[in-house]
């Protein structure tokens, strides 16, 4: 088993995770308040983009191929080398999907 450091930029967190355990998990162990919902990789909420490092993520199914390798869903992302992420950063096709919604209820109001 190996640990990695996985940084959160902007926040000064930082915390150790291993190679066998996925970064959001470790998260709530540490008290970091990371956001989550479905913990299936699949919602999108724990999503952070990938700023430096490496992830494997393979059951992380809300993302594209693209998509996997510039963010990591914390829920599902287990470190392959020391990390720097972003959360709340969001991959384009849920900001795409959000933007659609908002279309859609505004044009609703209208």
């Amino acid at each position: 088993m190996t640990e990695y450091t996985v940084e959160f930029v902007g926040t000064g967190e930082t915390i150790e995770v291993s190679d066998k355990e996925t970064i959001l998990s470790k998260c709530i162990e540490e008290g970091i308040a990371q956001e989550y919902s479905c913990r299936v990789g699949m919602c999108l909420a724990c999503s952070a983009e990938i700023v430096a490092g490496d992830v494997t993520q393979p059951a992380a199914r809300g993302l594209t191929d693209e998509e996997a390798e510039e963010y990591a869903l914390t829920c599902m992302a287990r470190p392959q080398s020391d990390l720097k992420l972003d959360r709340g950063k969001y991959p384009p096709s849920i900001e795409d999907e959000a933007g659609a919604m908002e279309s859609e209820a505004a044009a609703a109001d209208d």
